[in-house]
């Protein structure tokens, strides 16, 4: 019965986190403008 209700809470909680930062909303932030550039090695 005690694994049930730990599960129960932890399972709660979660929801409880997701619910919260569902509720913040997601970060006010933009793409950068500029392509990453990456190299290939040469090789040998």
């Amino acid at each position: 019965m005690r694994a049930l209700i730990a599960a129960a809470t932890g399972l709660a909680l979660a929801f409880a986190v997701v619910l919260t930062l569902t509720a913040l909303g997601s970060p006010s932030g933009g793409t950068s403008p500029k392509p990453l550039l990456t190299t290939v090695p040469a090789h040998p």
